[in-house]
């Protein structure tokens, strides 16, 4: 597995690469630390550009021995251009099959942040995403008691294919896995069109479908080393509310979405869901897409 960590050069940030050194991967995993580089604010002074580069070059490598002392390949490179364009660039041409970026945001401006890089880097990476955030607690490695997940599924493909990703890759022992569907037709409870009973039908129906997404989630995990359990959540609210209180209220440290739903939106819309879950959840978010060129060897 190729996976890229997009760090902040400027200091000397660890995170990332810290969650992803506390965690298993597939044999033969490598990793590569990146630094989207800006050069334009400092042609006119060359020696404070390179005295930059220096410091950023000298952090990369800080953060990528903590992967290399527990014996994971990892390089470090800088390019130079704009972070949002720059990051899934590189991921194309390193053949990237997960892009990590970092996030500990705690407030509005971590949020803002995330909207200018991370956000960009969710629409638009050609593979899955991971939006890294602290673990909870008091810092006790996944590696000591295991990892939490909380999978979201639509029961479309793509929603499949996120948990035969969770279910073939290796996590820490007594790690465990929760399933959950949101019905789709709670946000229209009472609309003016439908009679009462019509009302109860598509609700019950909607509620229904939910749990067939949630049983064939349970298959698709059902023989890897991960404790399963699986929920149908019936509060109704914006299905990305209803997953981000899941979260919360079982305490999850990671959740994983498919890239798309059943709506078929594009990346650029796929925000409805996905987006907001990374962009608002207190645990790091993963978000499984399928590249597209099925021929390349990554």
């Amino acid at each position: 597995m190729r996976v890229l960590i997009a760090a902040e050069g400027m200091i000397p940030e660890v995170s990332p690469a810290q969650a992803a050194a506390n965690r298993p991967w597939p044999s033969g995993s490598c990793f590569c630390l990146l630094n989207v580089f800006n050069p334009y604010p400092f042609t006119a002074a060359p020696v404070f550009q390179e005295r930059l580069k220096e410091i950023v070059l000298h952090n990369l490598f800080v953060a990528a021995k903590t992967l290399q002392d527990v014996g994971w390949d990892t390089t470090v490179e800088i390019c130079p251009g704009s972070a949002r364009k720059g990051i899934n660039k590189f991921a194309q041409e390193w053949r990237a099959d997960l892009v990590m970026v970092g996030c500990n945001d705690l407030g509005d401006l971590g949020r803002l942040l995330l909207g200018s890089t991370a956000q960009a880097v969710v629409r638009h990476a050609p593979c899955s995403v991971e939006v890294a955030r602290p673990r909870r607690g008091t810092g006790v490695s996944a590696r000591q008691n295991g990892m939490k997940i909380l999978v979201a599924t639509d029961g479309s493909e793509f929603s499949l294919s996120a948990l035969r990703s969770v279910a073939d890759r290796p996590w820490p022992p007594q790690s465990s896995v929760k399933v959950i569907s949101v019905p789709e037709f709670i946000l229209f409870k009472d609309p003016s069109y439908l009679v009462t009973h019509e009302v109860k039908d598509l609700g019950k129906a909607s509620i229904e479908d939910a749990k067939l997404s949630v049983a064939a989630g349970v298959r698709i995990l059902v023989g890897s080393e991960l404790k399963v359990c699986s929920d149908v959540p019936v509060f109704e609210d914006r299905p990305y509310r209803v997953i981000l209180r899941e979260a919360e209220t079982w305490e999850a440290d990671m959740i994983v979405v498919g890239s798309h739903g059943r709506t078929g939106f594009d990346r650029i819309v796929m925000g409805s869901v996905a987006e907001a879950v990374a962009l608002h959840a207190q645990c790091s978010v993963e978000v499984i897409r399928e590249q597209k060129s099925k021929g390349l060897e990554i």
